[in-house]
């Protein structure tokens, strides 16, 4: 009997997801934070529908932007400098928050993916 009452609270557990409010995260100003090979890397962002400029260890980015839905972009480098600002990049926003997302990116094409958090700057 007691195995009775809590079936329908495991079934709403299985239900849940998280938030995906993705919307609020296409335009803005942000900051994110990687750990890359055991060491954190922060970076400086702002990006609009169609463009996003970034600043880390004193360099900048610019990168434009198609949208593939409303949580997933493709990133393709302005003037990239090397082979390996030539390769497109996908990120897909995982879980939101009111002031961050939580998100996946590798290149288009690769199975290995990174996850890093970033965060709106109001």
């Amino acid at each position: 009997m007691r195995v009775f009452c809590f079936l329908p609270f495991l079934l709403l557990l299985n239900c849940y997801e998280s938030a995906r409010n993705c919307k609020d995260f296409k335009t803005g100003k942000f900051y994110s934070e990687v750990n890359i090979n055991g060491e954190s890397s922060r970076a400086t962002f702002e990006r609009t529908e169609l463009l996003q400029v970034e600043h880390y260890n004193n360099k900048t980015d610019s990168s434009k932007l198609r949208w593939i839905n409303e949580c997933e972009v493709i990133f393709k480098t302005i003037n990239p400098k090397n082979m390996a600002e030539e390769k497109d990049i996908h990120l897909k926003i995982l879980t939101t928050t009111d002031s961050s997302y939580t998100y996946e990116y590798s290149y288009v094409g690769e199975t290995k993916k990174q996850k890093g958090i970033a965060y709106k700057v109001n």
